[in-house]
């Protein structure tokens, strides 16, 4: 089978950028001639990509006109048995791409788009987000099947999209179990490179700087963690963005006015902004908790990797989290947008050891079970025969958009 993907970056700091690098090996060793086309240029996983044995395909242009221009002419160079698409820009010119060279195409669905939650982002303009999902829907009409990370997406983006949910795959993210086991057996190491004692209660996360992620909810519960635990540290990996100044501001109020203010020494390090980081897995091995606080997610990817590191996790009670973690029986489930609840939980867990210890070994099963890079793979390749398979005709919805 040849698969072309098509993806608007490969840049390191996106979620979805990195599951193409992770599973394109584990495609390629199953006998998928694997190319991967991308439309803005910067530099990120491309060697990573290559040694995995991917075609690479930079499609740069300036207009989404000329994506579609570029990418109709690699897919009548490569003639790929099918395009899969990944991302909004992707996902539209991909799509027109794919149809007007008559080769079938597949879309993942990575978040739920263009609710409530995205029009209450600060400097979202409504008429764009209507008008982004007009397009997103007109195009998506010519897909063949659809693939969600969670159930709670493919319900979510089959209203807003207006296709049937029988047209929609569940297949999550995976990960290699040998290499987040290894970041956990290297905690010590990591510990003395962050200049962190093995007896200081440390929290991770890792997340962009944007208002989705909840950081903001974080630093403030934070404050509240301080007074109970003075010695705590928090760090916060992830590339700046549009909540970054709003950030400093709450860590600097969280230096010099909690507990120990007067000891630069003790207060100094207690927040960290580490930025983009390559080593996550490492980080959650020398943590002694994983914290995601995000509004809204489409699957939470950080918290499978804390599953197969074995980090005990405090994270947002949102309905893709709970696909993951079960009904609180891998993480402490928290109401999102609540700085006290996040607060609570947080120093729960990192003083009631025991009930933490329970969860964390039940997270660690759980990743086991469903999670593995492997399992996965195999499961995005079943999906691509399914969408090969003429049996399985397109079925679209005349239904309004939502």
């Amino acid at each position: 089978m040849h698969v072309l993907q098509v993806i608007d970056s490969v840049d390191r700091v996106g979620g979805a950028e990195r599951a193409a690098v992770e599973i394109a090996p584990h495609l390629v060793r199953r006998g998928i001639t694997l190319d991967v086309a991308y439309l803005v240029d910067l530099d990120g996983f491309q060697p990573e990509l290559a040694a995995a044995g991917a075609s690479l395909f930079g499609v740069h242009r300036d207009s989404r006109a000329g994506s579609v221009r570029g990418l109709a002419r690699v897919i009548r160079d490569r003639r790929p048995d099918i395009v899969h698409t990944t991302l909004y820009e992707a996902d539209v010119a991909g799509r027109i791409a794919a149809l007007a060279t008559g080769v079938p195409v597949v879309s993942s669905l990575v978040n739920t788009a263009y609710g409530p939650e995205m029009r209450d982002q600060p400097g979202i303009t409504p008429w764009k987000l209507r008008a982004a999902q007009g397009l997103d829907a007109g195009s998506a009409r010519g897909v063949r099947r659809f693939h969600a990370l969670t159930d709670h997406v493919a319900d979510v983006m089959a209203r807003r999209l207006a296709v049937r949910r029988a047209r929609i795959d569940v297949v999550p993210r995976g990960r290699d179990p040998e290499l987040l086991a290894a970041a956990r057996g290297r905690r010590a190491i990591t510990r003395a490179v962050l200049r962190v004692a093995d007896d200081v209660p440390l929290l991770v996360t890792a997340a962009r700087q944007e208002y989705q992620k909840g950081l903001d909810v974080l630093l403030t519960a934070f404050a509240q963690v301080r007074r109970e635990l003075p010695d705590a540290v928090l760090m916060l990996a992830g590339p700046a963005g549009g909540q970054t100044e709003l950030l400093r501001e709450l860590a600097a109020k969280i230096v010099e006015t909690g507990p120990g203010a007067g000891d630069s020494a003790r207060t100094a390090d207690a927040v960290r902004f580490l930025g983009h980081r390559d080593d996550v897995p490492d980080l959650m091995g020398a943590a002694d908790v994983f914290v995601l606080p995000s509004r809204w997610e489409g699957l939470g990817s950080v918290l499978i990797e804390a599953m197969g590191v074995g980090t005990p996790i405090v994270t947002s009670d949102l309905p893709p989290v709970r696909e993951i973690t079960g009904a609180g029986d891998c993480a402490a489930l928290v109401p999102p947008d609540s700085p006290e609840a996040l607060a609570a939980a947080l120093v729960s867990a990192l003083t009631e050891r025991e009930k933490t210890s329970v969860r964390t070994e039940a997270a660690h099963r759980r990743f086991g079970e469903e999670y593995t890079i492997d399992s996965v793979c195999d499961r995005m390749v079943a999906f691509y025969e399914r969408a090969l398979d003429r049996r399985n005709p397109r079925d679209v919805s005349s239904g309004p958009v939502r």
